[in-house]
């Protein structure tokens, strides 16, 4: 009896590598996970081991092959899709030239926002319809040619993770064309432009940009190494996927039946996306920030803007209450703060204080590009609890949403939700609320392995489209809408016209405070 096929989806995160099985009609069947880890440099660098990411993928395949057993002769692809941004450099040879620079590496943030006051930024958003930011390859790459010219030189190619990745398995260099598109290309035409490279300066570092693969219509087989070490069938066909973010949406069916779906991911980072038909429907803001990258359809892009930091923020002052705590004696576990959250922030005061979440040490990405940006509460005042300041932090995360969507085009008609707070019954109701929209959850663990496995069913023409694989894919897989709270609804309209009204002001606040703390660092090294 012939066995049914499986398709295996790979997602590079930046702090977890999984491996997924899925069953043709997008039932999970085995997952298999590594934690990987990332080191902080000076200046802000955030770097990974390229050689210990590719032993972390290896690790998790040989894991979910040993699950599957004999049915993983049934594999039919194997699909990638890993964090987006970031430089990973090899030699001639194939090997890494050094640490890989991750999308958390702030050392660009000079560059970036000097680059973003400048009119260079204009001609740039006209094309790629993304904002510069410290995240990107590009200001990884002009960083590299000041102070490290050694590794562009020693460097043929320039992969983001998930590339890397396909290069081990398929000895092929490539890119997919989101990751090519939005930081060195035009959405129009889904190419690199030579525009685009020459405005950022770049024009001797293009030989290092791969060709792009369309993972729709294109894949390479799994060599007979890779397929020895891992378990995986030789000669399989492997797929490059599109970057996590697009991969995450597509898994959660953000390309489906109803035009303008919108989708959230609250992860670390928040993502904030909507399904754009054409190139013709893109709306390009003020601001020049945000994305605009290709689906995996014929001439489908998502618009969408992400925060640098979204359960960061939830981690950050959960963190205090749990030191505190062990400062004094008090052994709790940090899951058991977690585990009473929701009832203790749904029963807190709404809008006991306005709260922007830019925690990150990076600054913020969405709906503006600001490195020296930072958190902060407004309008704190006696009476508020650590409830009340915990309910302040996950309404900033509401309103941190509706900026973003705002910035990227306009509040969709519904939203998908995915993510680590998409568990959370606060969250849901919050953010329903503040969006004047329904919410449903994704009840699908892992979306963007998901999605990268979508692509690799279209790409084996086991569907015909992503649209006709996402109806079947996310079938029973969305819960039921949270609709928006009555009484909520109006309260939050007029606390987010607040809450954008005071981000307004804060740049030149932001500027000083910059400043100020860098003198305060010179005061500490003179003591």
């Amino acid at each position: 009896m012939a066995r049914a096929p499986i398709l295996i989806g790979i997602d590079a995160g930046t702090s977890v590598m999984k491996s997924v099985a899925f069953t043709t009609d997008g039932e999970q069947i085995a997952v298999a996970a590594r934690k990987n880890s990332y080191v902080c440099v000076e200046d802000g660098g955030v770097e990974q081991d390229m050689t210990a990411t590719w032993a972390d993928a290896v690790a998790t395949l040989q894991d979910l092959t040993a699950q599957l057993g004999h049915r993983a002769a049934a594999i039919v692809a194997v699909a990638i899709t890993g964090q987006g941004d970031g430089t990973w450099l090899i030699d001639a040879g194939g090997k890494p030239v050094g640490p890989a620079w991750l999308w958390l590496d702030a050392r660009g943030g000079c560059i970036a926002r000097d680059f973003a006051a400048s009119e260079r930024h204009h001609a740039h958003y006209k094309h790629t319809g993304t904002g510069i930011n410290t995240c990107q390859q590009s200001v990884q790459m002009l960083v590299m040619k000041q102070r490290h010219p050694e590794q562009l030189t020693r460097a043929t190619t320039a992969f983001h993770c998930k590339d890397w990745l396909y290069f081990n398995m398929t000895g092929v260099r490539a890119t997919d064309p989101s990751e090519a598109s939005f930081t060195f290309g035009d959405f129009r035409t889904r190419r690199y432009s030579d525009a685009v490279i020459a405005n950022l300066g770049l024009c001797d570092e293009a030989r290092l940009l791969p060709p792009i693969v369309d993972g729709r219509t294109q894949s390479h087989p799994l060599t007979r190494e890779i397929a020895d070490l891992t378990g995986l069938p030789d000669g399989v066909p492997v797929v490059l996927g599109y970057v996590d973010i697009v991969a995450t949406g597509v898994g959660s069916g953000l390309v489906g039946e109803t035009p303008g779906t919108g989708c959230s991911i609250l992860g670390s980072t928040g993502v904030h996306m909507r399904h754009v038909r054409s190139a013709d429907d893109v709306v390009l803001n003020s601001m020049r920030s945000g994305y605009v990258m290709p689906l995996p359809t014929g001439d489908g892009l998502v618009q969408f803007q992400s925060n640098m930091a979204a359960t960061l923020n939830i981690d950050w002052i959960v963190g205090l209450a749990w030191k505190f705590l062990q400062s004094e004696g008090v052994e709790r576990d940090r899951g058991q703060l977690m585990a009473h959250l929701d009832d203790r922030v749904l029963a807190a005061r709404a809008v006991s204080a306005i709260y922007h979440p830019y925690i990150s040490e990076a600054g913020e990405r969405g709906p503006f590009m600001e490195p020296l940006a930072r958190a902060q509460f407004t309008g704190l005042h006696q009476a508020a609890s650590f409830d009340d300041l915990m309910r302040a932090v996950f309404e900033g995360l509401a309103f941190a949403a509706r900026d973003c969507f705002e910035g990227a085009g306009g509040v969709p008609p519904a939203i998908t939700l995915t993510g680590g707070a998409a568990r959370s019954r606060a969250m849901r109701l919050f953010l329903a609320s503040a969006l004047g929209c329904p919410v449903r959850n994704v009840e699908r663990e892992e979306a963007g392995a998901a999605g990268a496995a979508m692509i690799a069913a279209v790409s084996c023409g086991i569907y015909g489209s992503i649209e006709e694989c996402t109806a079947v894919w996310t079938r029973d897989r969305l819960s039921e809408p949270t609709l928006p709270d009555a009484a909520l609804a109006p309260l939050y309209d007029e606390a987010f016209g607040l809450y954008r009204d005071i981000r307004e002001q804060l740049p030149p606040i932001w500027t000083r405070l910059a400043a100020l703390h860098d003198l305060a660092n010179r005061a500490g090294r003179a003591d």
